[in-house]
């Protein structure tokens, strides 16, 4: 990243990091001058959002635990009915991307203060970032009032996170970064805060497999995530999160893993036009020897991640539309995007071939 020119501007956080950090959500809750708060869960965590009321007691307004994957419409208009019935004045969101993400629907159109638990890697608590998905397209747009007002990142929490969805989630959090030192509104400070969020999540997640309870290895991850979703925050996306939004809002796919399977190409694709942000990588993995697709693809192959489309669930004839999908909007990336090299980057993403470079 070149210093003589840049723009930086801040988003405003507020992060409270550290074991049993949940302890202040009640204080954060008062300093927002909020009295009731509905609580965000996916049915899954339903444990953890009662654990969360049980906690506020008075100041719960409810509970609503029907956050799902890529936010669909109808999940956030009922959320935001519910809210509304319910009289919350803010929602604390605990979980991960699904969680959060529906809590920023509910931000959009209420203007409700959100508060956000992560207990994933997935750092769209660190953004203005939004998704919502209507009729099998996702669309995502930037709005500061969707930004949470408070994140408590406790890593006490994230024990319970089975190791594969560590994985995948840590590997989503390291493709905010990558993607974010070649971002054209990129800067040197984000930059900074790139590579160390992928050293130390690619570093705790190393030690995480075979040791699912390794405090300082979760510490190190969410530390990780901080950093990476706070990229995500400040800079643009360009190839390979379109992709990853084509396959999760049109074909379905999980998000985490999707993130996880084709990002070692996407980088791979943008590595020639982008050679500083790629050294970056290869640098916080650890050898600046192996291309930086390569060593992310070994990475996600010693975690034991997902590494083919075809496992999670995308056909082969779905590849020419997904093509179609992420050339039907133009976006700015390092290297041109043309339909034959992004044809070419599906099928080694589907194929789970190691890239070269």
């Amino acid at each position: 990243m070149a210093t003589d020119k840049f723009i930086y501007s801040a988003q405003p956080a507020r992060v409270i990091f550290g074991k049993d950090s949940i302890q202040e959500l009640a204080n954060e809750i008062e300093r927002l001058g909020a009295h009731r708060a509905l609580v965000l869960s996916t049915p899954d965590q339903r444990a953890q959002a009662e654990q969360v009321a049980e906690l506020l007691g008075s100041r719960a307004a409810g509970i609503f635990d029907k956050a799902v994957m890529h936010v669909p419409i109808e999940t956030a208009h009922e959320a935001r009915e519910v809210a509304k019935k319910l009289e919350a004045d803010c929602a604390v969101a605990i979980g991960g991307g699904s969680t959060t993400g529906l809590g920023k629907a509910i931000a959009m159109e209420s203007e409700l203060p959100i508060l956000a638990i992560p207990t994933t890697y997935a750092g769209s608590e660190m953004t203005p970032v939004y998704g919502l998905t209507e009729q099998g397209l996702k669309r995502t747009g930037k709005d500061p009032r969707v930004l949470p007002k408070t994140v408590i990142y406790d890593p006490s929490l994230t024990l319970s996170l089975p190791v594969d969805l560590s994985v995948t989630s840590g590997m989503n959090a390291i493709a905010h970064a990558a993607e974010g030192l070649y971002a054209q509104d990129g800067n040197p400070v984000m930059s900074l805060m790139a590579e160390e969020g992928i050293r130390s999540m690619a570093q705790g997640l190393t030690r995480l497999v075979g040791h699912a309870d390794d405090y300082a290895a979760r510490s190190d991850c969410l530390y990780g995530a901080w950093l990476c979703g706070t990229v995500l925050g400040h800079v643009g996306m360009a190839l390979h999160h379109k992709l990853c939004h084509t396959l999760g809002g049109s074909f379905n796919l999980p998000h985490a893993p999707t993130h996880t399977v084709v990002l070692p190409h996407a980088i791979a694709f943008n590595a020639e036009a982008a050679p500083e942000a790629a050294r970056c990588i290869s640098r916080a993995l650890g050898d600046e020897s192996v291309p930086a697709g390569g060593a992310l693809y070994d990475l996600a192959k010693r975690l034991g991640a997902p590494l083919t489309l075809r496992e999670l669930g995308l056909t082969e004839p779905d590849l020419d539309r997904a093509t179609d999908i992420a050339l039907s909007n133009p976006y700015w990336n390092p290297r041109p995007i043309e339909r034959e090299g992004i044809r070419s980057l599906l099928q080694d993403a589907f194929d789970g071939a190691r890239p070269s470079s």
